[in-house]
């Protein structure tokens, strides 16, 4: 019987469990697939946590990619034996998966299996950051934060390629080398990032912020963005971020604050652009993804632990 990482009661790493699971034929409009590889993000950690609140038990992780087993009724897209990705199915920590047709994209020769896997959602999530939440512009000074993980080196690079100044901040001397080879033109940590913000822009400040730390560098994020500029809040590593006077956005100078999320720029046209352009930039050599581990799938919860503990740079996965 194939097995699944699922959790029963919401809690720590130690919530994720290995379980015996059947996986009904595809139906109508559906595809079953073996799964090769299944990619760790930090919203799986707030599924598991229970901070993003799902009917248990849950099955954990929404990405991955894997080969066409199974085709249901109606299904025309896709055959057996092709390789797909996804990353908006929930319960991809799994050997074997059931999935709508069209949420399996195909994955074009001269992408890895693994890379797809890594790419998607961060690489869709910085695909829309860069291009839709902010378009960035040709010498815009942009700020990322956690620039050697999983989005922020995505981050850099596609900001980088439509021309923008980087200011990047990282935790250790390793990770400040990921973003430098990753195009950041300057790497800060985090201690005074808004004064160094303010330097690196000559006291103007950023166009974008990008933020996916949250709590903890909030107020200095929103202290960093020039007048009429962006802070996009795009995820809560740190912890959620407390309320908002909006008068604070006022006294910044007329500041846009944003949290964005996938579902808003994932229609099925946005969906076909950006991973085309994503999996362009991949076989051109332009976009360069970084798998920071593999872990066995009865090693979800090591994968968690090291995830959470900022112990990692590049995206992790899960090999089944």
């Amino acid at each position: 019987m194939p097995k699944a990482v699922r959790v029963h009661q919401t809690g720590g790493p130690e919530a994720l469990e290995l379980d015996d699971v059947d996986v009904a034929a595809p139906g109508a409009g559906e595809v079953a697939v073996n799964v090769l590889a299944a990619g760790v993000n930090y919203i799986d950690t707030y599924h598991r946590s229970g901070l993003y609140p799902l009917p248990t038990p849950i099955g954990i992780g929404a990405e991955g990619a894997g080969i066409v087993t199974d085709v249901g009724p109606g299904v025309t897209d896709h055959k057996i034996g092709d390789r797909v990705a996804w990353y908006t199915v929930q319960g991809s920590y799994a050997e074997k998966l059931v999935l709508p047709a069209e949420s399996a994209i195909p994955v074009p020769d001269g992408v890895d299996t693994d890379v797809a896997a890594a790419l998607l959602l961060q690489g869709v999530t910085a695909h829309y950051l860069v291009a839709s939440t902010y378009a960035v512009q040709k010498d815009d000074p942009i700020l990322v934060h956690a620039a050697a993980g999983g989005v922020g080196l995505l981050l850099v690079q596609l900001a980088k390629a439509r021309g923008a100044r980087v200011l990047a901040t990282v935790s250790t001397p390793e990770k400040e080398q990921l973003a430098r080879e990753a195009g950041a033109d300057e790497v800060v940590g985090y201690e005074d990032f808004d004064k160094h913000a303010r330097e690196f822009t000559g006291g103007e400040g950023m166009a974008a912020v990008y933020d996916g730390v949250g709590r903890t560098t909030f107020d200095a994020s929103l202290a960093s963005v020039r007048r009429r500029g962006y802070m996009v809040l795009y995820g809560a590593a740190s912890g959620p971020v407390p309320p908002v006077d909006p008068q604070r956005l006022n006294q910044q100078g007329s500041v846009y604050l944003t949290r964005p999320t996938s579902r808003d720029f994932s229609s099925p046209e946005e969906i076909t652009w950006r991973t085309g352009e994503l999996f362009d930039a991949v076989r051109s050599g332009a976009l360069s993804v970084r798998i920071g581990g593999r872990y066995p799938l009865s090693e979800a919860r090591k994968a968690h632990e090291d995830l959470q503990g900022r112990k990692t740079t590049g995206k992790l996965l899960l090999i089944p």
